[in-house]
């Protein structure tokens, strides 16, 4: 396990400057075996990313609309790169192959593809590495399902076959032929798979900023850069709103026990974060990871009385919303009352018919409904075991002349969710962040 395995995003690969930054950091470390790129960012804020282009031309071809001048747009974002980068790379053959695609009706994943096998092929050139196709070594089924078995089989043999690869982020192909992708950022996921089959001693994701960051600068003003993270405080995070990193992507490597560095392109000597399973016991000291939050959610509080006398209560409630495929987010609860936490984008305009079915079924005493309500998840280690953390989140809050709605602390240790109104949103999470950031609580 001495290889490393590092993914870049589109962000560092959008032009041909970003493509010399890139070249230095692998030339760098000779330990850097298997690269796995994506398909260009914006070079600058007014422009669009290759996929977009890509996904743009698709659609224009499938309205009959001449796509000539965007497939140019993108053909010269191309074209910049191997000219200033310089390699001898036959642009106008590929291109001839993406035009014939589009006219013989390519599939959107096929044609939302070559943004990540064009970075690839001229990125291996570029560095002299091999280039392997996504398709021959990330499998999926007929039915468009991840085929975790041959995947890894083929990437273990590619190992063998090649010792420096380049390997195309984002999509893999069917035992068909068929082209199927990722979600979007799905290259996050390619790159993790790839240090999982070849065994890597750690997977290295370059972005566009210094590591995880402890809060949203959107929101806080220069926050700390998370040093060390486990799975499960990423987890948390990003499953309450924090963004830098695919979700799905955690799973391969964390099976194997390899560790993530995330690490930006633009200032490769920052120390970046470092994701891995545990965490070293003299760093424990600390006591919150990071705060994230999200918008946009409502409380649907359903009352009856001795309804814990009830076996089948909460499975009746619980299959009204799962009969209208709906996901709650939360379930705090009183001896008398249940209050149900869903997204507003989940409830839709179901909101007449769950209360209809709520009423027929559990027959309670009242029904309410609260909209505008945001969650803010505060992740740590073990918290319940430190004292005054709690104390700190709630005075920093009331100090910040914050309403709290309601308290959630997960059996994990790991978070306290607060739910605050939604104009409060913002001023919450700068009054929390700057409490812990006064007692240099933050990892």
């Amino acid at each position: 396990m001495t290889s490393v395995v590092a993914k870049f995003g589109g962000s560092s690969l959008a032009n041909s400057q970003q493509f010399k930054k890139v070249k230095a950091i692998i030339d760098g470390d000779p330990d850097k075996k298997y690269i796995v790129p994506s398909a260009p960012g914006r070079s600058h804020p007014e422009d669009q990313k290759v996929t977009d282009l890509l996904l743009l031309l698709f659609e224009l071809i499938n309205h009959q609309i001449s796509y000539q001048e965007v497939l140019g747009v993108v053909k010269n974002r191309y074209r910049e790169i191997v000219n200033h980068i310089g390699i001898d790379f036959d642009l106008d053959q590929e291109f001839d192959l993406i035009s014939q695609a589009l006219e013989n009706k390519a599939s959107r994943e096929y044609i939302s593809s070559r943004g990540e096998y064009l970075n690839a092929r001229i990125l291996a050139s570029y560095l002299g590495y091999d280039f392997v196709d996504a398709s021959q070594v990330i499998r999926f089924t007929e039915e468009g399902i991840f085929d975790e078995k041959a995947s890894y089989e083929a990437l273990a043999q590619m190992a063998q076959d090649h010792e420096r690869a380049v390997i195309p982020g984002f999509y893999g192909m069917a035992p068909d032929g068929k082209i199927h992708t990722f979600s979007r950022g799905g290259s996050d996921l390619t790159g993790a798979l790839v240090a999982k089959g070849v065994q890597a001693r750690v997977y290295e994701n370059w972005t566009d900023v210094s590591g995880m960051l402890a809060a949203d600068p959107r929101i806080v003003d220069q926050p700390r850069t998370i040093r060390y993270i486990t799975y499960g405080e990423l987890r948390e995070l990003s499953y309450s709103g924090a963004s830098i990193f695919h979700d799905e992507a955690i799973f391969p490597v964390l099976d194997a026990g390899i560790p993530i560095k995330i690490k930006n392109t633009n200032a490769p000597e920052d120390p970046g974060t470092y994701i891995v399973s545990t965490i070293q016991e003299e760093l424990d000291d600390y006591h919150i990871t990071g705060i994230a939050g999200r918008k946009d959610f409502s409380v649907i509080e359903v009352q009856k009385v001795h309804m814990d006398k009830d076996l089948s209560f909460h499975r009746k409630i619980f299959s009204v919303f799962e009969s209208n495929h709906i996901f709650i987010e939360h379930i705090p609860s009183s001896i008398d009352s249940l209050s149900l936490i869903v997204s507003d984008h989940e409830l839709g305009g179901k909101k007449d018919q769950v209360f209809k079915e709520l009423d027929t079924l559990c027959k309670p005493d009242s029904l309410s409904f609260r909209p505008g309500i945001s969650l803010i998840t505060v992740v740590g280690r073990n918290m319940i075991n430190h004292v005054g953390i709690s104390a700190t989140i709630f005075s920093s809050l009331a100090q910040a002349d914050v309403n709290i709605l309601m308290i959630i602390q997960g059996a994990s240790e790991m978070n306290v969710i607060i739910g605050v109104d939604t104009q409060d949103f913002e001023k919450a999470i700068q009054a929390i962040y700057a409490a812990f950031d006064s007692q240099a609580d933050f990892k």
